[in-house]
């Protein structure tokens, strides 16, 4: 039986190409600036209530952060960088 030599011949490629790491890179870079902005806030007593854990950073700017990484990642998977306009 004759072997198809096109399967050997044909190149091999990466799903994504260098333009879709760079867009997954940022998006994590986002969503770690994120959690990192959401630690902290807590009493080393715990019979103490700390009200810093409520303050703007931890509520509005680490989830909002850390959902733009996600739409970043979104974005990064769905690039073709393969497509011409």
């Amino acid at each position: 039986m004759a072997k198809n030599n096109d399967n050997s011949t044909s190149k091999k490629e990466f799903i994504f190409q260098k333009k879709n790491y760079m867009f997954m890179f940022i998006g994590l870079a986002f969503i770690t600036i994120g959690f990192i902005l959401m630690s902290g806030g807590g009493s080393d007593d715990p019979n103490v209530f700390n009200p810093e854990i409520y303050n703007f950073r931890r509520i509005r700017l680490a989830p909002t952060l850390v959902l733009i990484g996600l739409g970043i990642e979104v974005y990064a998977i769905l690039l073709n960088p393969k497509k011409k306009n």
